[in-house]
């Protein structure tokens, strides 16, 4: 692998950090070392115990403008567009603050991607997002972060509630009302598709994500239109600016506008999948940042212009006191006929649909990049791409775990428990990247390394942190009907603490692992590069006996190459010949 170490200057002897070799530089306490992928990014520096950068990316580079726009499109709309507009609405009060909440959405959006995009300038040569991220702002204690959240990511990964929707939705194309185990049959179906679709070619599962994705924003674009055809009086829509004739008029409640905050940054999320695929994208950065605004800024127009389109066809009180979807209430009020709304419900279960693909598209290279930080069992299972080319474990773990959440849990509490579950501990997450990215900004420039090509205002990175703070403070408020009122019939908070319980069981479970057995063991763990199929490369974490770890440290650098020459000061690597993994002291894997 290629590595660089670029000149330094102006740095003080007591603060300039010290340079270990050709492509590492130490500050005392971290190693940083100078690699390059071949999407086109410059050569950058990472702490060395982030899982190795793969020089050729085995999964391609097929990621271009179109593909950025469309994996954040398709994630970003799914149902919230059609189904959350009624519920910001209840919690605004108004149809003013409710149309504000949609621009507020674009806030919040914009400034977490501009975190996203710092990090990304900081390591183009990774894919991943959040493994990469938290690895690199919180590498010590060692391997603690990447663990946590490599377990809990691996655990909650499962996409049954998304799954459970589009066979909603495919049930209301017919009109048919299906039993428990029949709702259930069609979503394993539907979710099973679309692993297959993305299971057997990695080019082939882009481009028809990105067909999907232009139907989305083609579905929007009429809803659009529509609606400023209903404002200009053409339909049979009697009086199409009633809504918004003293449009702030109404009271909202703390809880609701909690409430309709948290529904608009759910249906703005999807805004930072692409960052999930870097490594294969070509110049990562400028891309990113370019067709990533793009996409959230067509996604922000539609929902905007959507919601016109809403409530200039819909009463505002039908649309607060209805169970159904505002989209079917709009084609309803507008067409007056079944078969519109029909094909209203083809057209979200094709949106679901897409969703599940830029979800699978996303989350695969996420669970891939935690598999190749070596902390998991059998990292050649999450880091190999064959027979297809494609992140196989992690889709054949999505797909499990999937098909027992949609099967296993009862219908009703338990369902929506194990859904609730998987929020608490990814806003933890999110909250402790955002505080990351001031940690890594104090360490590279203590280290004195390259400053990253892209820099978030410093304003930005404090509102996204507030924001996600407020996502971590807001699930403990009880609703307005006391503690017992919340969408499950025991406590309101359960999944709450049962979320703080996951991230304090990863804990304990590193502690063990990584001092208590150690040293009743009597080894010591090490990381080691393995070269695998296709180019691709993970670590994988082995027990060295305490009596062969001078031994260890001698023979291998700090990323966990072997070195080809002993005896010099090379840490040039030999791994890889032919595919083999080498290794002076064989062990077995953790």
């Amino acid at each position: 692998m290629s590595s660089w170490r670029r000149p330094f200057s102006n740095r003080s002897e007591a603060a300039a950090a010290a340079p270990v070799d050709e492509g590492e530089v130490s500050d005392g306490s971290l190693h940083y070392v100078a690699e390059k992928g071949g999407n086109d990014s410059p050569a950058s520096y990472q702490e060395a115990t982030g899982a190795p950068v793969e020089v050729d990316s085995p999964l391609g580079y097929n990621v271009g403008a179109i593909t950025i726009i469309f994996l954040n499109i398709s994630k970003m709309i799914g149902t919230g567009v059609y189904s959350t507009p009624a519920s910001i609405y209840k919690g605004t009060g108004s149809v003013g603050l409710s149309m504000i909440y949609w621009a507020i959405g674009f806030a919040t959006s914009i400034t977490s991607l501009s975190v996203y995009l710092e990090f990304a300038s900081y390591f183009p040569n990774r894919s991943g997002s959040e493994v990469v991220y938290l690895e690199q702002a919180y590498p010590r204690p060692r391997w603690f972060f990447p663990t946590a959240f490599a377990v809990q990511t691996v655990i909650l990964s499962f996409s049954s509630s998304n799954a459970i929707v589009l066979a909603q939705y495919l049930f209301r194309i017919n009109g048919h009302v299906p039993t428990n185990w029949q709702l259930k049959g069609v979503a394993v179906a539907g979710y099973t598709v679309a692993v297959l679709f993305v299971f057997f070619n990695t080019r082939f599962s882009y481009w028809f994500s990105n067909a999907i994705g232009i139907v989305k924003v083609l579905t929007l674009v009429f809803i659009a239109i529509t609606g400023f055809v209903v404002l200009g009086g053409h339909t049979r829509v009697a009086d199409p600016q009633a809504n918004f004739k003293n449009a702030f008029e109404g009271k909202a409640t703390p809880y609701g506008l909690t409430n309709a905050l948290v529904k608009i940054i759910f249906s703005y999320a999807g805004y930072e999948n692409a960052f999930n695929v870097v490594n294969e994208v070509k110049n990562p950065i400028k891309q990113l940042r370019r067709n990533g605004f793009i996409a959230l800024a067509i996604v922000t127009l539609l929902y905007i212009f959507a919601n016109v389109a809403y409530f200039a066809a819909v009463p505002k009180k039908a649309i607060a006191s209805s169970n159904q979807i505002a989209a079917s209430l709009f084609f309803t009020a507008v067409f007056g006929s079944s078969n519109a709304v029909k094909g209203l419900n083809f057209l979200i279960a094709l949106s679901s649909f897409g969703n599940l693909l830029a979800v699978l598209l996303g989350s695969s290279r996420l669970i891939r990049e935690c598999g190749r930080q070596g902390v998991l069992p059998y990292p050649r299972f999450w880091a190999s791409t064959r027979p297809f080319g494609t992140p196989t474990g992690p889709y054949l773990v999505k797909w499990v775990l999937t098909l027992v959440m949609i099967l296993a849990p009862p219908a009703g509490d338990a369902f929506n428990f194990i859904v609730d579950l998987q929020v608490y501990p990814a806003s933890f997450f999110s909250f402790i990247m955002g505080v990351g990215l001031l940690v890594v900004r104090w360490r590279r420039k203590r280290a004195n390394l390259p400053p990253p090509s892209f820099r978030a205002w410093t304003v930005a990175v404090f509102f996204n942190i507030l924001v996600q703070l407020y996502l971590l403070i807001m699930p403990w408020y009880p609703p307005d009907g006391g503690q017992y009122a919340g969408d499950v019939s025991f406590w309101y908070a359960t999944y709450v603490a049962t979320g703080v319980g996951l991230l304090v069981a990863c804990g304990i479970y590193y502690s063990v692992w990584k001092y208590v057995l150690p040293r009743f063991g009597g080894y010591r763990l090490r990381q080691e590069v393995l070269v695998l199929d296709n180019g691709a490369q993970s670590h994988q974490i082995l027990k060295i006996p305490i009596e062969d770890v001078a031994q260890w440290d001698a023979t291998h650098d700090v990323v966990g190459r072997q070195l080809r020459d002993y005896g010099s000061d090379s840490k040039e690597s030999n791994h890889g010949k032919g595919g083999e993994d080498v290794g002076v002291i064989s062990q077995k894997p953790v």
